[in-house]
């Protein structure tokens, strides 16, 4: 285990690579504490400096606002889901702007931009000692219709989990990835 409480003994990064990198992981177990806004609002914020084409910042996070409608949130997760995700205290949405504000026109790298922004936001929580579950399998007509989400300009890119991890619950571990030479290569395909 290492010092903030995941073991990434499976993991094998580069010599030089920063341990926050495969420190990171999406784990399943969370503690039901709730998260000052103060720090949501450094996650937040986090994400707001990620970088964007032509700095649309075409991103949008949506979450839970504590035990209020956390089961609202709750239920826009698919089944399987919703199974572990009960216990997370942030339950949340990454919504993309489909069109530039600028002109109008498609923005063809909004889902890339909102990766990026999720990405800043994850790191973010790491180094606040919390972590973040992205997840695909969410209801996303539902989410458009429960949160107000316009469906002509917007997309539901993702939803998410954001929380405490649990270590008196039997969880699961980082992952491992695959090789350098498996995702990077010089030239050609």
């Amino acid at each position: 285990m290492s010092t903030n409480g995941t073991d990434s003994s499976s993991r094998d990064p580069h010599a030089g690579v920063d341990a926050l990198f495969p420190n990171r992981w999406s784990p399943r177990n969370f503690k039901r504490a709730p998260i000052p806004e103060s720090t949501l609002q450094i996650i937040f914020d986090a994400a707001r400096w990620a970088p964007s084409s032509y700095n649309e910042q075409p991103w949008l996070f949506i979450t839970n606002d504590g035990d209020k409608d956390r089961e609202v949130f709750l239920n826009l997760l698919v089944d399987a889901n919703q199974e572990w995700a009960h216990s997370a205290p942030v339950i949340g949405f990454i919504i993309a702007r489909k069109n530039f504000v600028r002109n109008d026109t498609p923005n063809k790298v909004a889902l890339f931009d909102c990766g990026s922004a999720w990405m800043s936001m994850t790191l973010q929580a790491r180094l606040l000692g919390l972590y973040t579950h992205g997840m695909g399998g969410v209801k996303r007509e539902e989410v458009h219709d429960q949160l107000g989400v316009p469906r002509e300009t917007h997309q539901v890119v993702c939803g998410f989990a954001l929380g405490e991890l649990d270590d008196s619950a039997e969880h699961d571990s980082p992952s491992p990835r695959k090789s350098l030479s498996e995702i990077w290569q010089l030239s050609r395909f």
